[in-house]
């Protein structure tokens, strides 16, 4: 092992270490080398990049959110609201850092995005294993969606296992019902491999929520920090919207999507949906 570290008598008790045996700790930790050549890009368009970083980086927001909704559902699960709190909160920090990581691609031209565009070959957002995870804790299930990682068997299992598991909304609608609230047994026992579908019943429990004197209750906290996450989802799928437009128009996506008019209907669409609907009734 090197024992050439800097004097301090000599250069100054504030100098640090900078020789190392090995590779420094700080690599050690965040594996630096490994993130910073992962990038292998497919044209000599100069701007490519920048999309590929970006992406690349939304990945890593996706694996971050995930572990902060995983969180938050088994302390939802054990009545632990304080640790689904914390975990939510975090989480929507992590959102606004994922819904900024749109800026460096939301200004591309047409002219921009099509000179390597082509190198993307059949790869398309929507094949994101990590974000499809992300979907599925919000209740939005798709046994179809699995079919893209047949070819991964690990990221399958993984998938296969998430779609199988309640969302964090199901957990939260649990939470109320051993609270006494009136949520259907249908809600309860539905299947979780598919989709939620918004019920009147629910509607109505979340309006008694909000109707309470108490507006520093624990459940009405809890309801508006998933609307908090539910607006920066909503504007994630905007900003993902906004940007593909001016990208590339009405085109067709990549890897067979229906780019702009798939995300269209994506952008119209609400998670936790009795959380909006209620206030109506309120």
């Amino acid at each position: 092992m090197s024992t050439n570290h800097p004097d301090p008598e000599a250069t100054g008790a504030d100098t640090p270490y900078l020789d190392f045996a090995g590779t420094t700790p700080y690599e050690d930790y965040v594996q630096a080398d490994v993130l910073t050549h992962l990038q292998h890009l497919r044209s000599d368009d100069p701007g490519e990049m920048v999309f590929l970083v970006t992406t690349q980086v939304m990945e890593l927001w996706f694996t971050v959110i995930v572990h902060e909704w995983e969180t938050a559902t088994r302390a939802l699960r054990e009545d632990r609201i304080p640790v689904a709190r914390d975990a939510l909160k975090r989480s929507l920090r992590e959102l606004e850092a994922l819904n900024e990581s749109w800026r460096p691609l939301a200004g591309l031209t047409p002219a921009q995005f099509n000179s390597y565009r082509g190198s993307l070959g059949e790869g398309s957002g929507f094949q994101s294993a990590m974000y499809r995870r992300m979907e599925f804790l919000l209740g939005d299930k798709s046994a179809s969606m699995l079919v893209p990682h047949r070819g991964a068997p690990r990221v399958y299992a993984e998938l296969e296992k998430a779609l199988g598991e309640p969302s964090l909304y199901d957990e939260t609608l649990a939470l109320l019902a051993r609270r006494g609230y009136a949520i259907p047994e249908a809600v309860i026992n539905r299947d979780l491999t598919q989709r939620y579908v918004p019920s009147p019943e629910v509607e109505a429990v979340w309006a008694r929520i909000y109707a309470s004197d108490d507006q520093n209750d624990e459940l009405v906290r809890l309801g508006e920090l998933l609307t908090d996450v539910g607006e920066l989802v909503w504007r994630w799928r905007n900003d993902h919207l906004v940007a593909t437009r001016r990208a590339m128009g009405s085109k067709a996506g990549t890897g067979g999507s229906a780019g702009v008019a798939w995300l269209e209907k994506r952008a119209t669409k609400n998670v936790f949906p009795e959380l909006w609907t209620a206030r109506s009734h309120v």
